[in-house]
């Protein structure tokens, strides 16, 4: 299994979740504070809702492949590797209400992408060792985020 992830950071996210169900056809797979991330099974994707500052605009945070194994992880790692993208592995890393294994590289416009499997779930939204993981840094303003960094989500 293998399917494209999209996470947006969201002003209101009750409102998000009623208008994807609606758009998809299908419930959250997992609903928790301030997160949400649907399964959809066609097109095959995995949308990611961040609940971001009430009053901003709907924003990219990441994107991502999510695929079935942590030998699928470090099989990307090494593909990417050699086609000379500067890659950052994360193990074990609890994220988004998951606990995962991920590479991350970016992109030529700097958008974040990562390579992850889910593992297990978690009780936690934010990664636990000090890293950004789904969440805005403080005193920041939109525009002058820089992109999520290996250490970002889901």
């Amino acid at each position: 299994m293998s399917r494209v992830q999209l996470a947006l950071r969201v002003p209101d996210l009750a409102k998000s979740v009623a208008f994807y169900t609606k758009l998809f056809g299908t419930e959250p797979a997992k609903l928790r504070d301030g997160y949400a991330n649907f399964a959809i099974a066609e097109p095959p994707l995995k949308l990611v809702l961040i609940e971001g500052a009430e009053g901003e605009d709907t924003r990219m945070d990441h994107l991502g492949v999510e695929v079935g194994s942590t030998e699928a992880v470090h099989a990307a790692t090494t593909r990417l590797s050699q086609e000379g993208l500067a890659t950052t592995e994360e193990h074990d890393t609890s994220c988004c209400y998951a606990v995962q294994d991920k590479v991350w590289v970016h992109g030529p416009g700097r958008e974040p992408w990562e390579v992850y499997v889910v593992k297990a779930d978690a009780d936690a939204l934010t990664k636990q060792n000090n890293s950004t993981c789904c969440t805005t840094p403080a005193g920041a303003e939109t525009d002058e985020l820089e992109p999520v960094t290996a250490g970002g989500c889901c």
